[in-house]
């Protein structure tokens, strides 16, 4: 890892191991500084001697025990004369201004941010100068065609009239960069200056260790230099994401069908790319090509899994493979409303709720799990870019779907601990402080009254979780071009008792197909490709190119594919599997041919579950009540 030390006669960067100790921390940065002698030297957090201690007390402690990251600065103080023990002498353990007791926040090197690899979107937007074009205005302009004045001059991306005109709540997240940077640059008198300064500031409310204030360390100690400060709720300005985009209409109705199908509700990670969103200025969309459903407990109120899943990184890798990324989650939360007209529950509006401090802790925990990566920051990293869907009901008890983020607040919140969820879903709950274990700052919110005054609330015990949310838009495209063609949907994974991934299916799925052009879209489906993956008869350079050919329709491509040893296995193991399932299907026929009621008839008899007596429909090979096998 990379440190910095600072003396004052400069700063040097050196390169360290966890397992280094401070003595070999001095003797890189005596040759860094040209000194011959270490024994007057003492490190610190601060630049002052008093929160330095002296090297050989900290001689022997290594890099990973006093907490020290990449990119860490610590500074260098030379003694006035060398602090030396006697043999005998007690020496004090290592002083707090090293160490770290408790989380910190990690800081990276100035020249290390500019080579932060954001994400593709950021760097093409960065290059756009986002300037709003106006047109003359016929009553106020006075110049020619080549001119230009103050009515009809370009607006900067966070003009408050245009975004108040246009109904633009949260200016996005490059438009409040801009604002960050010309408000710096109205301050700093060298704009060369300027530019070496990060903008961007993660919040964090975790009690700073270590402290320059003399005192023991959190938890035994804690000061205002230390101590977090008061925290005033108020709506986020911007957000990282302005739009969400699904590629077509029947991603969100394969995904429903499982609540038709069963009662139940259902989650499932979207995945897709960020591309520039053009209805706002400087605004980012969220593509989204496909959503997979992880394992999970699904009740009809509620559902229930595990983080992270099993094959959470297999998911990501095939993701990747296809030039997609996770950008989001959505869950149904659907509740028939018993007029047998299509219609539900509407459970979310203005007087209720529309996102639950629930919902907000879990969104919270899963943008801190997918932080946005930026050069503008000082750790690196700002914010997410992950987004939270609920697909509920509306105003007219129809079907629809909202898109949401949380708070930066909220996220620094969560991770410090400050905040939880309470019985009432429209109210999120402040933890109360415990003495040495759990130092939580004040709370305050902000609201007018009914005489239109503002008025400032402390938040005890709770406060509205409207003041966490970032409202995103959502909808479809005008010329739907999906990433992935296929018509007929596969089954999809972990929905035991309504569908099933097997071999057999695949083989059945590629068994009309005559040419390479026809595989192609038959395999152009990510839950298909999903299932290649999982059963590992391609190598990874097989399977890497395989998206590749169906993502670009490269005939030539699948053409070698098709002569590679991965696939040719395949290609026996489904010809085995398609023959075992036409066996097992004229077995089925004939079983319902001579009036017996098996599990699977082709028939048109009803097949009772052994185990729960529920009806099933024929040809049915699970119970699609319990889930468990007919046969």
């Amino acid at each position: 890892m990379l440190l910095r030390v600072r003396s004052k006669d400069g700063t040097v960067r050196i390169t360290v191991d966890g397992t280094d100790t401070f003595k070999d921390i001095a003797d890189k940065t005596a040759a860094a500084f040209n000194v011959t002698d270490t024994t007057n030297m003492a490190f610190g957090k601060g630049p002052s001697p008093q929160e330095a201690a002296p090297l050989p007390q900290l001689a022997q402690q290594t890099v990973n025990s006093a907490g020290l990251k990449h990119g860490d600065m610590i500074h260098l103080v030379f003694l006035e004369t060398p602090h030396l023990h006697t043999p005998g002498e007690h020496v004090d353990e290592p002083q707090a201004a090293v160490t770290n007791a408790g989380p910190v926040q990690e800081y990276v090197d100035i020249d290390t941010l500019k080579t932060i690899q954001q994400d593709p979107v950021d760097d093409l937007l960065e290059k756009q100068d986002g300037l709003i074009p106006r047109s003359r205005d016929s009553n106020f302009c006075r110049h020619g065609a080549n001119a230009m004045c103050d009515y009809c001059m370009p607006l900067e991306p966070y003009d408050q009239k245009y975004l108040e005109q246009n109904k633009i709540k949260h200016m996005s997240f490059h438009a409040y960069l801009r604002q960050l940077n010309a408000a710096q640059q109205s301050k700093a008198s060298s704009s060369t200056i300027t530019k070496q300064l990060p903008p961007l500031e993660e919040q964090n409310y975790k009690v700073r260790v270590p402290c320059s204030g003399g005192h023991a360390p959190w938890p035994e100690g804690i000061c205002t230099k230390c101590q977090p400060s008061a925290i005033t709720l108020q709506s986020q300005p911007f957000r990282l994401v302005d739009h969400i985009e699904f590629s077509s209409a029947s991603l969100i109705d394969n995904f429903i069908h499982y609540w038709r199908a069963t009662g139940c509700q259902r989650l499932g990670y979207l995945y897709g790319r960020y591309e520039p969103y053009t209805e706002v200025p400087l605004g980012i969309k969220a593509v989204v090509e496909a959503i997979y459903e992880p394992p999970q407990e699904d009740h009809m109120d509620g559902l229930a899994l595990s983080l992270p899943w099993q094959e959470e990184n297999a998911i990501n890798e095939v993701a990747g493979a296809c030039g997609l990324q996770p950008v989001g989650m959505i869950f149904t939360d659907l509740l028939d409303d018993g007029t047998g007209k299509g219609t539900v529950v509407t459970k979310r509006h203005v007087d209720s709720f529309f996102l639950s401090s629930l919902e907000c802790s879990f969104a919270a925990e899963m943008q801190r799990l997918h932080p946005n990566r930026s050069r503008y920051s000082p750790t690196g990293k700002f914010g997410s870019k992950f987004v939270t869907c609920i697909i509920s009901g509306d105003e007219q008890g129809g079907i629809g779907v909202s898109g949401y983020q949380v708070s930066n607040t909220m996220v620094a919140m969560q991770e410090a601990g400050i905040v939880e969820p309470s019985m009432k879903p429209s109210v999120m709950l402040v933890k109360e402080g415990i003495p040495h274990q759990r130092y939580v700052p004040e709370v305050f919110y902000k609201y007018k009254n009914k005489y239109g005054v503002a008025v400032q609330e402390p938040a005890k015990p709770t406060f509205p979780v409207e003041y966490l949310l970032v409202n995103v838009t959502n909808g479809f495209p005008q010329n739907p071009n999906p990433a992935f063609a296929s018509v007929v949907p596969f089954p999809i994974e972990n929905r035991t008792g309504l569908e099933t991934q097997n071999l057999g299916k695949l083989s059945q799925r590629l068994s009309s197909c005559n040419s390479s052009a026809e595989y192609l879209t038959a395999l152009s489906d990510f839950h298909l490709l999903c299932f290649i993956r999982s059963s590992g008869f391609l190598s990874t350079e097989e399977f890497t190119a395989l998206c590749k050919a169906i993502l670009q329709h490269d005939v030539d491509t699948f053409t070698s594919i098709q002569q590679s040893n991965g696939w040719k296995t395949l290609e026996t193991v489904l010809r085995e599997s398609g023959h075992q399932d036409g066996s097992a299907e004229m077995s089925r026929t004939t079983s319902a041919t001579s009036g017996v009621a098996t599990p699977g008839t082709s028939g048109s008899v009803e097949v009772t579950c052994r185990f729960c007596t529920f009806v099933n429909p024929a040809r049915s090979s699970s119970c699609e009540m319990c889930g468990l096998p007919l046969d």
